[in-house]
């Protein structure tokens, strides 16, 4: 960890940070010098991160919160304002699916869980940060959508909760920084392809994921490090006149 880093002094919220891209980028914003509030609905996930944060020298605290949920949401920013003082930097990268299925097969409460995970829960994390940020004319929020949410995978099925959520907190984004740039904060979206976390190395054996790879352009696949860079890219002050922006990383996947 270094005095100085790119986001040295900076504090930052990361939510789903207890695994996968989440804790990738709460281990780069660290090791950049940021306070980092390690935010998970699992407290063990968020333990074990925050854990390695502080053994490595960094700053960081564990809160568990479920993102959907307004009073958590509204508890955890106190929690982190009680810490550091203030909030710099907001990543919303809770979301994610369990199943693919048509149309005809979605339950009602399955549209809303994903929804809620996936768009709802960057509403009410960027709604509890916002006049922070505001008061002091100096933020960034940084949402983590997909593929998905720009267009429909011309190699893989989408499955529509998912795609809506993330195309939705797109659109949300746009809007937000339109609202709040005059105060100086910054609003910006980076959208992955399929990122080679442990959690896809462990569902798609070694012949699925070089069936992806060849799909892309590029011929490869993304790895954690290279969203974390991206989202880091974003909070630094590199990207200081960069809001309303969509970033896709994902190898030419998805080319607009």
């Amino acid at each position: 960890m270094t005095a100085a880093g790119k986001l040295a002094g900076e504090t930052a919220i990361v939510t789903a940070a207890g695994q996968g891209l989440g804790e990738e980028i709460s281990k780069t914003f660290a090791l950049e010098g940021a306070n980092v509030a390690v935010v998970d609905i699992n407290q063990a996930d968020a333990e074990r991160v925050c854990a390695d944060i502080n053994k490595a020298g960094g700053s960081a605290i564990a809160i568990k919160t479920d993102a959907t949920k307004k009073s958590e949401v509204t508890a955890m920013v106190a929690t982190v304002v009680a810490q550091w003082g203030t909030v710099d930097i907001l990543v919303n990268a809770a979301g994610g699916f369990h199943q693919f299925a048509p149309i005809t097969e979605i339950a009602e409460e399955e549209w809303d869980r994903v929804i809620n995970v996936n768009l709802k829960s960057v509403f009410l994390c960027s709604q509890a940060v916002a006049k922070t940020m505001m008061d002091k004319r100096k933020g960034c929020i940084i949402s983590i959508s997909s593929g998905a949410g720009v267009g429909p995978n011309p190699y893989a099925p989408s499955y529509l909760p998912y795609g809506a959520g993330k195309a939705g907190l797109i659109g949300f984004s746009k809007l937000l920084a339109r609202d709040i740039g005059e105060y100086g904060v910054t609003v910006n979206t980076v959208a992955p392809g399929t990122t080679l976390t442990p959690r896809v190395r462990k569902v798609r054996d070694a012949a699925s994921i070089e069936r992806i790879k060849n799909q892309n352009p590029m011929k490869t696949l993304v790895e954690p490090e290279d969203c974390a860079a991206a989202v880091l890219f974003l909070a630094s002050k590199d990207a200081r006149y960069i809001t309303g922006v969509n970033l896709n990383v994902n190898a030419g996947n998805i080319i607009v």
